[in-house]
């Protein structure tokens, strides 16, 4: 194997330079792979644009954190992985031994261990998330499906969070690939499904997807009147989930709610953001008030039966491949176009 290899290095904000690096050194726990596939989402699109992430990454750093490919080396200590192996791994792995792992809570592990990386030749995975976090990817199941399972699994586990029952209607702010993937998995659920954007193209995904409502979000007003509309008895809907990410969304959300409702803000707004509360309602109406970040390995496990099931497809969410020397490209591209989703990124 050769000593360099191409990588998308991050040296700060929109500094992006596809350039050869070393090969990473793999310990005695850690594996390499050789990425078959890298996939964009939006966190890697917010890295690039601020140039740094305070827990995930600091620059000078390989960007990247979907991947999937094929083992090309194994560490010293590891048996439960070999050369040759398709596999798939998530970015993180927590201590299991903190405050927040003993109550089963590894989502918000105080020492949790955040891996980049993908958008390179070579993906080094650290010996912690080798041992609860990388799984064999089955025969059948494709690069593209299989890298995923990270953004999957931090919708399933705020699907769990929420509560989400067959007999609710579930609405969804906001329609990127986050917001799809909750559209498809309440719909699975059994759940009646309302679908919120901006665009016509986007709805036609939710569509796609099994929502079983289309609203278009110009004026909030006339979105929260027309989703209510949509609604037993106008009341409002049992479950919101916003995946957006703006202090307007938020307040969105809020208004769309039923009395007795839940509310997941699963899109994180800007640092420094505010929404008001209208303290009568959250009191009088009982509604509930939830966010998700992230994942634990339980969700990472499901969410590759989710793909093995071909439940959720690559197909419907990739639309787009390019070599990693156009990745600028593709970012750039990516900011000028709202709604953007994945393209596959192959070294």
């Amino acid at each position: 194997m050769k000593d360099t290899m191409l990588a998308a290095m991050l040296y700060g904000q929109e500094q992006l330079r596809i350039e050869p690096v070393a090969v990473p050194t793999v310990g005695p726990n850690d594996i390499l792979v050789k990425v078959r596939v890298a996939l964009t989402c939006g966190t890697d699109l917010k890295v690039f644009r601020r140039g740094y992430h305070a827990r995930m990454i600091q620059p000078p750093a390989v960007l990247g954190h979907e991947l999937a490919g094929d083992i090309v080396e194994v560490g010293s200590a590891v048996t439960s992985f070999k050369i040759g192996q398709r596999v798939v791994s998530a970015n993180s792995a927590p201590c299991w031994k903190c405050y927040h792992c003993r109550r089963q809570q590894e989502n918000l592990c105080e020492h949790l261990l955040f891996n980049n990386g993908a958008y390179a030749e070579y993906a080094r995975i650290p010996g912690p998330i080798v041992e609860c976090n990388t799984h064999e990817i089955g025969a059948d199941v494709g690069y593209r499906d299989a890298a995923m399972i990270e953004p999957l699994a931090c919708v399933l586990r705020g699907l769990e969070e929420t509560g989400v029952r067959d007999v609710d209607t579930v609405t969804v702010i906001g329609l990127g690939s986050i917001g799809l993937m909750f559209v498809r998995m309440a719909k699975l659920a059994g759940a009646r499904v309302i679908a919120v954007g901006r665009r016509p193209q986007q709805l036609e995904r939710a569509e796609k997807m099994g929502a079983d409502e289309l609203v278009t979000f110009a004026e909030r007003a006339d979105a929260v009147a027309h989703v209510r509309g949509l609604t037993e008895e106008g009341l409002g809907s049992d479950v919101v989930v916003e995946a957006v990410g703006t202090p307007e969304t938020w307040q969105s959300a809020m208004e769309m709610v039923r009395s007795g409702g839940t509310v997941n803000f699963f899109g994180g707004c800007p640092s420094g953001s505010h929404i008001r509360l209208d303290t009568s309602l959250m009191h009088y109406s009982e509604v509930t008030l939830k966010s998700s970040f992230h994942h634990t390995p339980r969700h990472i496990r499901s969410a590759l039966d989710v793909i093995s099931r071909r439940d959720l497809r690559a197909d419907d969410f990739v639309i787009n491949e390019a070599p990693l020397s156009e990745l600028l490209d593709v970012f750039r591209h990516m900011m000028g176009h709202n709604g953007h989703l994945k393209t596959a990124i192959v070294p």
